[in-house]
């Protein structure tokens, strides 16, 4: 018994769904497709084409840009997957046609960041080439418009509109790998953070990881990217002071002992009730040279000011875009215990 043979095969006018209008050759084969008929559907003049290797295009015009992704997926999802208890493999549907064989297999780059939004990103169908995202060990070469990105590990994907696409900071270092264009990552990287798509964080985590930061005009725009991103975290927390009925701080102010020494910086001070704000900005310089002694300085800074009997309130910028009402409610819990703490010292306020 041939064990290629399908049980039922399906006649080939149920293959002009919009959804399988791309399918690999073991797909055509389920669905009672020889590979000699395959062939000759693919011959000059004929209705069908091959888009990419195992993978084929059932109309002889140009494809969509919904069908190079389907494509590109297909053609990196190819082969042995892990088979379910069930041992039935997951289908394709019309509600999800991109269901990839390899869960670990995704659109990255540029084309991601157009599905996720991005308006610096070009359409579809003005890239020359898509990439797609496969675990380091896949046996695969880049072909025809797939551009294959490797990875030891790779993210969980999110679905956007069906297809499984990198999460927006691995999709931005791949997009920024491909490119030496220094205004067209700074547009990039810009819209991560003004389009409220990611944190400064987790773009220059992903740009250290994927080793980017050592091109000057990557560290240029992450320099500009991190000034962005500080700037819109600022005006969140003036909103967070004033949404949700907080005393009116001090806003940016330096400490100093009377005579004495520079205590440091802040965001936001209650002299009355000795609560310190701080923004913190740290964790996007992770990977940077200067990273061990920004994080002594910190955390001396930090230590320094709890000795003196002054609360000191930790806000990062994405907690502040995600739970603005639970942080506004840890300085309202921090100025409300000043009543129960014993007087802190008294230091000098001065603007910064």
């Amino acid at each position: 018994m041939n064990h290629d043979t399908p049980l039922s095969p399906r006649p080939l006018s149920h293959l002009a769904e919009a959804h399988r209008r791309v399918l690999t050759t073991a797909q055509l084969r389920a669905h009672g497709v020889s590979a000699a008929e395959t062939t000759e559907q693919c011959r000059a003049g004929g209705p069908w084409q091959q888009f990419l290797p195992g993978v084929y295009l059932l109309h002889p015009g140009p494809p969509t840009g919904e069908e190079r992704l389907r494509a590109v997926l297909l053609y990196a999802t190819r082969g042995p997957a892990p088979r379910p208890a069930s041992g039935v493999p997951a289908q394709p549907t019309a509600r999800q046609p991109h269901r990839p064989a390899h869960p670990d297999v995704m659109i990255t780059g540029l084309a991601a960041l157009t599905l996720h939004g991005f308006s610096a990103a070009p359409a579809l169908l003005a890239l020359e080439k898509i990439d797609v995202l496969v675990p380091r060990l896949r046996r695969l070469r880049s072909t025809g418009c797939a551009r294959v990105v490797r990875t030891a590990e790779p993210p969980v994907p999110e679905v956007v509109t069906g297809v499984p696409v990198a999460p927006v900071p691995r999709a931005l270092a791949d997009a920024v790998a491909q490119s030496r264009d220094a205004v067209a990552v700074q547009r990039l990287l810009t819209e991560a953070v003004r389009g409220g798509h990611c944190e400064p964080a987790a773009v220059v985590r992903a740009l250290t990881a994927a080793r980017l930061l050592t091109r000057p005009y990557v560290v240029d725009a992450v320099d500009s990217l991190l000034a962005e991103g500080r700037s819109i975290a600022e005006d969140r927390l003036y909103r967070m002071v004033e949404e949700h009925g907080l005393p009116d701080p001090v806003w940016n102010v330096d400490l100093r002992l009377p005579g004495g020494p520079h205590l440091g910086g802040l965001d936001a001070y209650w002299p009355d009730q000795a609560v310190a704000l701080e923004l913190d900005t740290r964790a996007p310089l992770q990977g940077r040279p200067d990273e061990d002694s920004l994080w002594s300085e910190y955390a001396r800074k930090r230590e320094h000011l709890e000795r003196l009997g002054i609360t000191v309130v930790h806000i990062t910028p994405r907690k502040l875009r995600e739970a603005m009402e639970q942080q506004a409610t840890v300085v309202r819990t921090a100025l409300m215990a000043a009543a129960d703490r014993d007087p802190a010292a008294y230091v000098v306020v001065l603007p910064r």
